[in-house]
């Protein structure tokens, strides 16, 4: 049996939005998501199985929706984010409502994720350009035996709204392998694209071909174990702050990397679409009418 090709997708903050919010809006002629489209390339790339990280209290509305039309042509699993999932010795403070974060809610995979997979927000599009090249990491990976993991680099200029600002992981590399990444805010002002580090740093001009994060990587099994076993630290060393402290994706990656992992920039060519500003749904849906019309969609996604 051939090993599984795993796309893990954070949607534990879809559930609460669909009441209508921008996460789960229709932008497909038949009311696909985006979900629907990002998993649909996946396919596409060689994936063989869609792991969603949901809410317990949405299992039974997410899967009458996205998961049901999906499940036939796709192995689906779900994991549950659950904001008790604290190690021993820790207690949720009173008043939390909000889950742990990026890296708590890929931990919930312990136990169920057993190979290599590439995670990725159910709230961006993609492009298929993305799921190719982390579907070909992932087999050059394993033929050749690499300690390593993957982020999917986009173009900045790939990624912008011309709505207003948008928050992004600035990659900074060498020789083809992350050194750090700059969250920051990102717009165009006066034709130049600006990045506003949000730790307070100086804001700084990125060229249009700089590589940034959308949350897009390809991980060795091994990250599960390793987020679990850091959450205990993470909660320790922000004991002052657990009513509002995250246990982020990236923080974890850089913890790795300080541990001798190396992170490859896989560079795509894909563009972003996303619905940060109600402004953007028409781009989104002419974008996804584009697409369908040159060929690259199919009229129904899953029919």
């Amino acid at each position: 049996m051939d090993k599984n090709k795993t796309l893990v997708i954070m949607a534990a903050g879809m559930g609460s939005r669909f009441g209508g919010l921008k996460q789960i809006e229709p932008i497909g002629p038949n009311g696909e998501f985006i979900i629907d489209y990002s998993i649909y390339d996946a396919i596409k790339a060689g994936f063989n199985r869609v792991v969603f990280i949901i809410k317990e209290e949405n299992f039974d509305i997410f899967k009458g929706t996205v998961g049901n039309r999906v499940s036939g042509h796709i192995k689906v699993d779900y994991v549950f984010q659950k904001i008790d999932n604290i190690p021993e010795g820790f207690t949720v403070p009173e008043g939390r409502v909000k889950p742990w974060g990026t890296s708590h809610a890929i931990m919930s995979c312990c136990g169920i994720v057993n190979e290599d997979f590439i995670v990725i927000n159910s709230d961006d599009f993609y492009g298929r350009d993305a799921f190719v090249k982390a579907s070909k990491f992932l087999e050059d990976r394993d033929k050749e035996k690499l300690n390593e993991y993957a982020i999917i680099g986009y173009n900045v200029a790939h990624t912008l709204t011309e709505n207003g600002s948008v928050k992004r992981g600035v990659c900074e590399e060498e020789n083809g392998y992350l050194t750090s990444i700059i969250e920051s805010s990102i717009e165009k002002v006066d034709g130049k694209i600006i990045a506003s580090p949000l730790d307070g740093r100086a804001p700084f001009e990125v060229e249009a071909d700089s590589p940034v994060s959308m949350n897009c990587f390809a991980f060795t099994k091994d990250i599960l174990d390793y987020m679990k076993e850091n959450f205990a630290k993470f909660l320790n060393d922000n004991k002052d702050n657990l009513d509002k402290c995250e246990y982020l994706l990236p923080d974890s990656v850089f913890s790795k990397m300080k541990e001798g992992t190396k992170v490859r920039v896989v560079p795509t060519t894909a563009k972003w679409f996303g619905v940060t500003y109600k402004e953007d749904k028409p781009t989104v849906v002419n974008a996804i009418r584009n697409m369908i019309d040159s060929g690259e969609y199919p009229e129904n996604l899953w029919k």
